[in-house]
């Protein structure tokens, strides 16, 4: 009978040893979600940020060759070609 109340002790003891396992490995799951969706909203701010330093970043090439800039000549001009058409279709809108 002995020998089975020692191997019942060790079961539960391993049992017991699993559990504590189980609640650890649980926190570090969350604290590894939090840090997760901390990194996804760090990353998002970025992008947002990257997207308007583009923008920016063409809206002064746009000036810089407006002023007189040789680079981007054509550029320009293709801008503005595109930015004629948009008028002329919104006035033939009206037109309408």
């Amino acid at each position: 009978m002995s020998e089975i109340a020692e191997i019942i002790d060790s079961v539960e003891n391993r049992i017991a040893k699993l559990f504590t396992k189980i609640n650890s490995l649980e926190q570090g799951t969350v604290s590894i979600k939090e840090e997760l969706e901390k990194a996804a909203a760090v990353i998002q701010k970025q992008s947002d940020e990257i997207a308007a330093l583009k923008s920016e970043c063409e809206s002064l090439k746009m000036a810089n060759s407006l002023l007189g800039g040789e680079e981007n000549k054509r550029d320009t001009k293709l801008k503005i070609n595109s930015l004629i058409r948009e008028i002329d279709y919104c006035i033939a809108q009206l037109s309408d």
